[in-house]
């Protein structure tokens, strides 16, 4: 079984793969900044066009970006305490500085790691049942959109429902972003939040996929409270954060 600095290490190789740079850049005292480029083993949901990606493990940031927005990242992270580089009102002089250039920051989220002393066997008083990737051809529907996901189908491997009598009342779920790890979505019906069901199917889903020797990751916005607190209610912790710029066109697109 995994210890939780094998988590962590594997967490940050696969960081690395998705951003062109080494492990040992997260642990480095000052920025670093290299090219951006997405490489055959990134998670599969990085997708072009990406202006810059920030990532931080909590002791820098890593940027990887694209060279003709480098000046204006390597002034960004070194104008601004790091932390700060990920929030309002710091992060307003970068967006201002690459919309400019047709770039607007996107992405951002907060990634969570299982927590190996706190991870354990969560019960509720519904029945859980393990899934596999043929149980889900039916449950493409709105109601799972987090714990599955229709246009990456083949990706969704592994899942743990729970069922009031023969009706599914929360489903978490597995997609199998890259080798190493595997992302975690769960869903409630409304009907049966504040139970503690969610938690419960994402800590078992969680112990599931570590016995299949792939490292469990969640992820959320840092305003989503509830679903942060169901990731480290299930035995996970923050672990690294991000924020990706990309092309304005493609924000508009995604508001449309």
């Amino acid at each position: 079984m995994y210890t939780n600095q094998d988590i962590l290490q594997i967490a940050m190789r696969q960081s690395a793969l998705d951003i062109n740079c080494n492990p040992t850049d997260f642990l480095a005292s000052t920025n670093i900044v290299v090219k951006s480029v997405i490489g055959s083993t990134a998670r599969k949901y990085y997708k072009e066009p990406i202006a810059c990606n920030l990532v931080s493990y909590g002791s820098n940031i890593v940027a990887s970006v694209k060279d003709e927005y480098r000046s204006i990242v390597e002034e960004y992270i070194e104008k601004f305490e790091f932390y700060h580089c990920f929030e309002t009102p710091n992060l307003h002089w970068l967006d201002s500085r690459m919309s400019e250039l047709g770039q607007k920051v996107c992405f951002m989220a907060e990634y969570f790691l299982p927590n190996m002393e706190k991870l354990g066997q969560l019960s509720c008083k519904y029945e859980l049942k393990v899934l596999e990737h043929k149980d889900f051809t039916d449950l493409y529907l709105p109601e799972w959109s987090n714990a599955l996901c229709n246009d990456r189908a083949e990706l969704d491997v592994l899942g743990v429902g729970a069922y009031d009598g023969d009706k599914l009342i929360g489903l978490a779920g597995c997609s199998a972003d890259c080798d190493s790890m595997w992302q975690i979505g769960v869903d409630v019906l409304p009907e049966y939040r504040r139970q503690g069901i969610a938690s419960v199917l994402t800590g078992n889903l969680a112990i599931e996929t570590l016995q299949r020797e792939k490292v469990p990751f969640y992820c959320c916005a840092w305003s989503n409270i509830r679903s942060a607190k169901t990731a480290i209610k299930s035995g996970f912790v923050p672990a690294w954060v991000e924020m990706t710029v990309k092309p304005r066109e493609v924000i508009e697109e995604i508001n449309r």
